[in-house]
């Protein structure tokens, strides 16, 4: 058995045991809640047409808003792991490079200027505003030689976020639609419907499938531009078909959501242990480990002050700006 069949013989049992996770992790989420549900209730309602008070409950409320976190936290993991093999940053993440408050400004700016603008509309705008927001960052991190490094690409995307969250509250106070603003942006599923999800989901869907065609090129070009360039790749096209992915993952997950930060950042880290550091395989169980962390975080949302709903987006940075601080420690030894 050579050395590829190997690996893809490790990986299989791995990526199963991540399924049945997330397959665990998706039932404790349907059947728990503010309201009091049993598996019972939760295989009725899926299965059947029956009526009733839980049954309507679980079918055009919970399961909308998990399903939403499953793509997301799917999104957000694969869009960190590209970014940060793309940079070869260990701290690169949709969150904190500016994707997610580019695609804040210009949400807001959107709801400013046209008030009656469509969910599709708002969409695309975000999709416009996370790649604003990265080409600042990217551009701010390469302006001197040696552009990339970790320590730039962080502080530029701080500054950068910094500015853009300012921009989107500017426009909020002036154009005196902060609360709408606040509704959009405060990070988490409730209230996802059924046609925000249609529209979504298939560019998140399009997004990871791209991501999973280019993850072989994506582990040369993590090595290094000159290895993937000795090898023949054409690593600008792949680099531009790469930074599309990620506006088209970290966008909709902000139209969807609102700001999510570290998702990205933790979730490509917590599997390189496992799966090692081919994108192959590093890109796949993101995407089944993010979705079932996203599926935690809003299930602990849910839960610790029932009935009222803790922010998913702060669960997730009580969890996040630890690992981060490690990362920086450990300055990206474990990456």
């Amino acid at each position: 058995m050579n050395n590829e069949k190997r690996r893809l013989y490790h990986f299989g049992p791995k990526l199963i045991a991540a399924l049945l996770v997330f397959l665990a992790t998706f039932v404790i989420a349907m059947v728990f809640g503010a309201a009091d549900t049993t598996l019972r209730d939760v295989w009725l309602a899926l299965t059947t047409s029956a009526a009733g008070e839980k049954l309507s409950l679980i079918r055009e409320i919970r399961l909308p808003r998990e399903i939403a976190a499953i793509f997301v936290g799917a999104a957000l993991s694969v869009a960190g792991a590209i970014m940060q093999g793309m940079t070869r940053n260990p701290l690169a993440d949709p969150g904190l490079l500016g994707l997610s408050a580019g695609a804040n400004a210009a949400l807001a700016i959107a709801l400013a200027m046209l008030p009656g603008i469509s969910y599709l509309g708002i969409m695309i705008a975000c999709f416009i505003g996370a790649a604003a927001g990265a080409l600042l960052v990217f551009g701010m991190g390469s302006l001197k030689k040696g552009g990339f490094s970790p320590l730039r690409m962080v502080l530029a995307g701080s500054a950068v976020s910094a500015f853009l969250y300012a921009v989107a509250e500017g426009v909020g106070l002036t154009f005196k639609i902060s609360k709408d603003v606040s509704m959009w942006t405060a990070g988490g599923v409730i209230g996802t419907s059924w046609i925000q999800l249609q529209m979504i989901v298939p560019f998140i869907t399009v997004g990871i499938i791209l991501s999973l065609i280019l993850s072989r090129q994506l582990t040369i070009l993590s090595l290094s531009e000159e290895v993937a360039v000795g090898l023949g790749q054409k690593t600008m096209l792949v680099k531009a078909v790469l930074f599309v992915v990620i506006i088209l993952l970290a966008g909709a997950s902000v139209a969807l959501v609102g700001n999510m930060a570290f998702i990205g950042l933790m979730i490509p880290h917590m599997v390189r242990p496992v799966v090692g550091t081919d994108y192959r395989y590093i890109i796949p169980m993101s995407a089944v480990a993010g979705a079932s962390f996203m599926l935690l975080a809003d299930l602990l949302g849910r839960i610790i002050n029932a009935p009222y709903e803790t922010p998913v987006a702060a669960i997730v940075a009580m969890l996040g700006l630890p690992f981060f601080l490690l990362i920086v420690r450990q300055r990206g030894r474990a990456f």
